[in-house]
């Protein structure tokens, strides 16, 4: 990349997108983080060498891309006050903030502009992030292709092209971190009540995790085929599987994705009126 980038927020989604694009390849010296506290910059300058700025007007004046990294609360704020600079630069805008539509966003910056909508998810911190990607018409072929480069420096990338699907894919990965938490929870509680250290157990689920998810993404097969590969006829996997299926394992999962697209939904509507 030989775009220059200014990041408007540096909270730890803009430090983990940051870091990445650093180790990758991407030149310090392009890319600029803002905060109104030197305090939040300092630790990103001195340890990846990038270029920090307390005023969002200076920092867009010469940015190729913008990344919106602030939280959607104060977004319309953030964004009015820097209007006339975006508007004189135009760059590309890329919002990683949740719920806040393209077009709210666009309107907020003084409108005509391309605008990216990234819903990323917390294993972004450590490269492994999964991000779901929508642009709006203005988006032209070079600057998708920009977008998709800056957030695979922080793992898999995916775009749709109806907005309303980020809130799907709110649903299967930004939210779903959490949903392997509870799991990794609940088999640390049962491992400890068959009698393993809660540690054991704990160090256990998260391995078994790990190595399940890499077979999934290093293989051709389906995950229900993966699934009858690990179950012996009259097994011990049979047996845990008809009892998960059994309670209801998949229409509890469903409805809990369901309930969170809502959400998603929910909040869109609320922010983008204010």
């Amino acid at each position: 990349m030989a775009s220059k980038v200014t990041f408007i927020g540096a909270g730890n989604m803009a430090g983990a997108i940051i870091g990445g694009m650093v180790d990758s390849g991407f030149a310090p010296e392009a890319i600029t983080a803002t905060s109104p506290s030197d305090k939040m910059l300092a630790p990103l300058r001195d340890r990846l060498g990038i270029r920090t700025e307390t005023d969002n007007n200076m920092a867009v004046e010469q940015a190729d891309v913008v990344v919106l990294a602030v939280k959607p609360q104060i977004m319309r704020e953030v964004c009015e006050k820097m209007h006339t600079s975006i508007q004189a630069r135009r760059p590309l805008i890329i919002s990683v903030a949740a719920g806040l539509p393209a077009e709210t966003l666009e309107h907020w910056l003084g409108g005509e502009l391309a605008v990216v909508r990234c819903m990323p998810n917390t294993p972004s911190l450590v490269g492994a992030g999964a991000s779901g990607l929508y642009a709006n018409p203005r988006v032209e072929a070079s600057q998708r292709a920009l977008a998709t480069e800056l957030m695979e420096a922080v793992g898999l990338v995916e775009w749709v092209d109806d907005e309303g699907l980020l809130e799907a894919v709110t649903a299967v990965s930004g939210s779903a971190p959490a949903y392997f938490f509870l799991m990794f929870e609940a088999m640390e509680e049962a491992g400890a009540s068959l009698g393993l250290p809660a540690d054991t157990a704990r160090r256990l689920a998260m391995q078994t995790a790990y190595g399940a998810a890499k077979m999934a993404m290093q293989s051709d097969a389906t995950p229900a085929e993966l699934k009858r590969n690990v179950m012996s006829p009259g097994g011990t996997t049979e047996r845990a599987i008809e009892h998960l299926e059994g309670a209801g394992l998949r229409r509890i999962v469903q409805d809990a994705m369901i309930a969170c697209a809502h959400r998603a939904s929910e909040m869109a509507d609320e922010l983008g009126k204010r």
